[in-house]
């Protein structure tokens, strides 16, 4: 039986532009989504749980930031390519700390969409494993992923954000194995554009508050300097 073609939801009000992402996917074999309206947006991916999105920021009814983080706090992990017309750097970030995936801005190249788009798709398998886990356990202290909060043996729970909790996929799906800080900002935070920041060595201080009983003596989130980080779960 032939595997079902993935399901890619375009996001966008252009006529032209939807009329030319829709033929250039449907001619790579993907099934295609639309809506026009940012109201609607957040309905369809609860009724076809798409396996990736290309998300426009300036759409009718509701904006793309707001559609992105509504979407991620429903726990949908699919991943989101935005586009805009919009080029100002303060855009991308807002727009990647909301979780999205990668960013795009108008005009753009069809041909660098769907290269990214194959890109996203495959490292979204990186997660295939690590998905699957709902609860970690890290000594005396639980992760719940799904509801993205951490609970210690007082009773006392810490809610982590979406780049947390993929953060925490993430380490999971080395198996044990160290992940260097370039990598990190790559693959989560999907920066690669600059790498003069600091973000992952201020993500991992503030998750080791949350996950770890004592965190100025970490013994799950361990930093190896020189080569990076990784999550013991033993």
């Amino acid at each position: 039986m032939p595997n079902k073609p993935l399901k890619i939801l375009v996001v966008e009000d252009e006529p032209s532009l939807i009329f030319t992402l829709r033929d250039t996917f449907e001619s790579e074999g993907y099934s295609v989504i639309v809506s026009e309206d940012g109201e609607q947006a957040v309905s369809l991916v609860k009724e076809h749980s798409p396996d990736l999105m290309i998300l426009d920021i300036m759409l009718p009814g509701k904006s793309g930031y707001d559609i992105c983080k509504e979407i991620r706090g429903l726990k949908f992990t699919f991943p989101i390519i935005m586009l805009t017309a919009k080029d100002q750097e303060i855009d991308k970030v807002k727009g990647l700390n909301l979780g999205a995936d990668d960013y795009l801005t108008k005009p753009f190249s069809v041909k660098e969409l769907l290269a990214r788009i194959h890109a996203r798709l495959r490292r979204a398998g990186t997660y295939s494993s690590s998905s699957e886990v709902e609860i970690l356990q890290l000594g005396n202290v639980k992760i719940d992923l799904l509801e993205s909060e951490s609970v210690f043996p007082d009773g006392k729970v810490n809610i982590l954000t979406a780049r947390e909790v993929e953060l925490i996929r993430y380490l999971l799906s080395a198996g044990g194995e160290p992940v260097s800080r370039d990598e990190l900002l790559e693959k989560v935070w999907r920066y690669e554009y600059t790498t003069n920041t600091r973000t992952v060595d201020v993500h991992i201080s503030k998750l080791r508050a949350k996950i770890e009983e004592h965190p100025d003596d970490p013994r799950y989130l361990i930093t190896l300097h020189g080569v990076g980080y990784l999550l013991k779960t033993s």
